[in-house]
């Protein structure tokens, strides 16, 4: 793997003080890492793509504003994750098809947006396996078998991951009648 960490902290402090070249350099060995990050964080290979080319242009533009060396990588995990986000709202804000041109009600509309909302967060709140995991299965809609593969696990593995994740989501949701569901005693 010829990509094994950051930019160091010469080219960051140069791209800081406006060197157009260490800007240049920065950004593109910055590339690989957002990349990553973006593909297992959000919920489309389209969206992964848009959330790092975004975090790269916020990068490029606000290179001035990083105060300190060394929260770059912290500051563009932030800046992808929240790309994502943004994204993942978009996507379940946006209306499916209306049976016959029958619209919602102003209730209806947003009770959806709120429930689409809680799920968002809910997921957001996953620890990254698992929510890499959910997202391929149940958004993605990838099998099984090629989700284990993607991932590089076996079928068994990542069922487990993904019951961890539908029962973590599921706990973070109200239930039916609105009550807060689970927070027990963890026994």
């Amino acid at each position: 793997m010829a990509d094994t960490g950051w930019p160091g902290e010469q080219l960051i402090t140069a791209a800081r003080g406006g060197d157009g070249e260490a800007v240049a350099a920065l950004v593109s060995g910055s590339h690989p890492h957002v990349r990553r990050f973006a593909h297992s964080l959000c919920a489309t290979p389209q969206d992964a793509e848009d959330a790092a080319q975004e975090a790269l242009i916020i990068l490029y533009r606000k290179i001035g504003m990083l105060r300190a060396s060394g929260a770059l990588a912290s500051w563009m995990f932030r800046i992808v994750r929240n790309e994502c986000l943004r994204r993942a709202r978009l996507l379940l804000r946006s209306p499916g098809p209306v049976p016959d041109g029958a619209l919602p009600s102003f209730e209806e509309d947003l009770l959806r947006k709120l429930e689409a909302e809680l799920v968002a967060r809910a997921i957001a709140a996953l620890p990254a396996d698992q929510r890499q995991v959910l997202i391929m299965r149940d958004v993605q809609g990838y099998s099984g078998r090629a989700t284990a593969a993607a991932l590089g696990l076996s079928t068994a593995a990542m069922k487990s991951r993904l019951h961890r994740a539908r029962a973590t989501v599921r706990l973070a949701l109200p239930s039916e009648d609105g009550a807060p569901r689970g927070g027990g005693d963890g026994a």
